[in-house]
């Protein structure tokens, strides 16, 4: 492992050097795979359909089951993207879900990055949630939630996870909403949001860094997905049917019929190191001041819940944390933003963005 953050750090340092990206790839212009190159379903294939040239596959949740699908190959780290359209109409307690997980293979010290996207009453927006876990630290949980600017059951939109050695992003259309740094100098803004102020921090175990698989299921959430079960599954409005297309799968693999429990461990992730460095080296890899400026409007205008204002379950911040004096006075001890979002039906109004370009990066 040491020897291939070596490697990965000393492919950077030379691309850097030449003050320019190594690669350039927006994600227009990621490749895509087709269901039969890239997945196989994982259950409830009877609620599942593909368009016939294998590049859109839809699941179906219905009285008797839900459905889903799972990568064929496990990955070292990569960019894990879909286009996803969300059934319309009264969908509480249904949750949608496109996320990477061991937890077949490591059942007590599973890692998971997810995307569920929770349904609501008719009305009544979905709700967007992520969560970042590693080493079986479901118990520290870190999740977020938000509401999306636009209407994700009118048209398609994009929903990626960028996973490295080092960070996770979250990504919709495009635009990073969520960043989870493994190391970093942890920055902690004075009250008027003019600098940083705090020491450097480290996930740890917690970070995610097992092989995993790229997961798209559909499931009845009733217990906990709308306003914490208060809201269940009614299936008289169902069938409810999500699609997805624009599959990509761009990570290293790990070694085909090898033990997966042992891939984390040497010549594997070294073999993966330089797949890393063109991953990361891409334009859409790159967090520049502008997308840092993007996301910090995104949570600012989107975001209801995070864990790194949720006090009550954490008095103090997550290693990952970026703690801002001002932001968290727009959030409940508990970690809920004191704006309501629950019963919007069109985009919320823009908060106002105080941390100005030069401060985003």
């Amino acid at each position: 492992m040491a020897a291939a953050a070596v490697t990965l750090l000393l492919l950077f340092a030379s691309c850097m050097h030449a003050a320019v990206f190594c690669a350039a790839a927006p994600f227009d212009e990621v490749p895509t795979v087709t269901f039969d190159e890239g997945f196989a379903p994982l259950f409830g294939e009877s609620n599942m359909g593909r368009s016939s040239g294998g590049d859109a596959v839809s699941i179906t949740l219905d009285r008797s089951t839900g459905s889903g699908f799972i990568s064929k190959r496990y990955y070292h780290h990569g960019l894990f993207s879909a286009d996803v359209k969300l059934p319309a109409g009264h969908t509480a307690g249904v949750v949608v879900a496109f996320y990477l997980s061991n937890g077949d293979v490591f059942e007590a010290t599973h890692d998971e990055l997810d995307f569920e996207f929770l349904g609501n009453r008719a009305g009544h927006r979905w709700r967007m949630q992520t969560n970042v876990y590693g080493n079986g630290s479901t118990a520290r949980g870190r999740e977020e939630r938000y509401v999306l600017p636009f209407d994700p059951t009118a048209a398609k939109h994009r929903f990626s996870i960028l996973w490295s050695s080092s960070s996770v992003v979250f990504y919709v259309d495009g635009t990073p909403v969520r960043e989870a740094q493994r190391r970093r100098s942890r920055r902690r803004f004075t009250d008027d949001g003019m600098g940083p102020d705090g020491d450097d921090s480290d996930m740890g175990a917690d970070y995610p860094s097992k092989p995993m698989a790229v997961y798209v299921t559909i499931w009845d959430g009733s217990t906990w997905a709308t306003e914490n079960g208060k809201h269940t599954v009614d299936y008289g409005h169902g069938p409810f049917t999500a699609e997805f297309s624009g599959l990509v799968l761009r990570g290293c693999p790990a070694d085909a019929g090898a033990d997966i429990r042992q891939l984390h461990l040497g010549a594997s992730t070294q073999r993966c190191a330089t797949a890393e460095w063109e991953l990361m080296t891409a334009e859409y890899a790159v967090m520049t001041a502008r997308k840092r400026a993007d996301m910090r409007r995104f949570r600012r205008r989107q975001m209801v819940y995070t864990v790194c204002y949720d006090t009550d379950r954490y008095p103090a911040a997550l290693p990952e944390c970026e703690v801002n004096a001002a932001d968290r006075q727009m959030f409940e001890r508990w970690g809920e933003s004191k704006a309501s979002f629950s019963s919007r039906t069109t985009p919320p109004p823009p908060r106002p963005l105080a941390v100005s370009m030069m401060q985003a990066d």
